[in-house]
């Protein structure tokens, strides 16, 4: 299940203006997102106040993503979309296929407005989220430092849990295995690379468990289904927040990748698009957006904004930023398929 759909999972009702409201009033800007609690949230804090600020309508649509939804419309000719998050595989497919518009830069606040990981030619980083260590502080008394500590079930014992799937597992497995961040990818890329990432999720193979929703991780750590798993870190802070959990995050190699904004190929409401990518670019606006849910900002300047206690659980916060794993997405679309292959045959053994 991808994260998209984690979104949506806490709200997915409380949409302003959606479907055949959004075609027949088509001379309005148009936003899409990922629909639920995320959403809510950017309403009250991006949408409605760029409405009110500007006197003009915007209307909302949800999208499960999916780059051929987005080729279908550009294709159709009846495109009604304008502004779409796209998380960063879709970003950079869609930009190959000519499916976006190119950034003004300067009409949105300027690259220099911006994280450098936030900056592309076709999109504008929304949010940055992660996949982190964590545990139940409730069973698992002596905290793991990191990825090797993961593999250690003489130090800590207990099942592990890991997304399935190739993508992430295998870095985990490298990371664990001592590669250090910078040099992942270029390890990954080789034979021996991949065989050294199996050979580690081999000596823990006996004790994994396989995640594919992320509603999993939090309820397999409240159960004691498993000691250890890797996890989104907006999941486990909403569980502590709002189950009453007791859960602790590892930040150390986290490994982090981003949502982006775009606007559609074509769009008739471009300038207003651009208007209202500055203003969601805007470091004071971003700076209320993790309060309500605890995804990472990409303004420059946006986190002395935020609360000490809620940048504390962002990736975007120093100290969490500091020793992250960007996931490589240009890896991943050129190597999924043979990475898959042969991921699907090691578990199936």
């Amino acid at each position: 299940m991808r994260r998209r759909q984690i979104m949506q999972a806490a709200g997915a009702g409380a949409l302003a203006l959606t479907g055949t409201v959004a075609r027949a009033q088509q001379r309005d800007l148009t936003v899409v997102s990922w629909g639920g609690a995320y959403q809510e949230a950017q309403r009250e804090v991006y949408f409605r106040p760029w409405m009110t600020a500007r006197s003009q309508r915007l209307l909302e649509e949800t999208w499960d993503g999916g780059v051929g939804v987005l080729r279908a419309r550009i294709q159709s000719g009846a495109n009604t979309w304008d502004v779409v998050q796209v998380e960063s595989e879709e970003l950079l497919i869609g930009a190959e296929e000519g499916l976006f518009e190119k950034l003004d830069w300067d009409a949105i606040g300027g690259r220099d407005n911006y994280i450098p990981q936030a900056v592309s030619e076709h999109g504008v980083g929304a949010i940055l989220y992660s996949f982190v260590l964590a545990w139940d502080r409730e069973r698992v008394r002596e905290a793991p430092r990191g990825w090797a500590d993961f593999f250690d079930t003489a130090r800590i014992p207990g099942r592990r849990a890991l997304r399935k799937g190739p993508k992430t597992t295998l870095e985990i497995a490298l990371l664990a295995d001592g590669v250090a961040p910078n040099e992942v990818y270029r390890v990954l890329g080789t034979s021996a690379g991949v065989d050294r990432a199996f050979r580690k999720l081999d000596s823990i193979r006996g004790e994994l468990a396989w995640w594919e929703r992320g509603s999993q991780p939090p309820q397999w750590l409240a159960t004691g289904e498993v000691a250890l798993t890797n996890a989104y870190n907006g999941r486990i802070a909403a569980a502590n927040a709002g189950d009453g959990r007791n859960f602790g995050i590892a930040w150390n190699q986290n490994l982090y990748t981003l949502d982006s904004w775009v606007i559609m190929r074509g769009s008739p409401n471009r300038q207003r698009a651009l208007d209202f990518l500055k203003f969601v670019g805007e470091a004071q606006n971003q700076a209320k957006l993790p309060p309500k849910i605890p995804y990472g900002v990409t303004a420059q300047g946006a986190n002395a904004l935020i609360p000490r206690d809620v940048l504390q659980q962002l990736p975007t916060a120093p100290q969490n930023a500091e020793a992250a794993l960007q996931i490589d997405d240009k890896f991943w679309l050129d190597n999924l398929d043979r990475l898959n292959q042969r991921f699907n045959a090691w578990v199936s053994r």
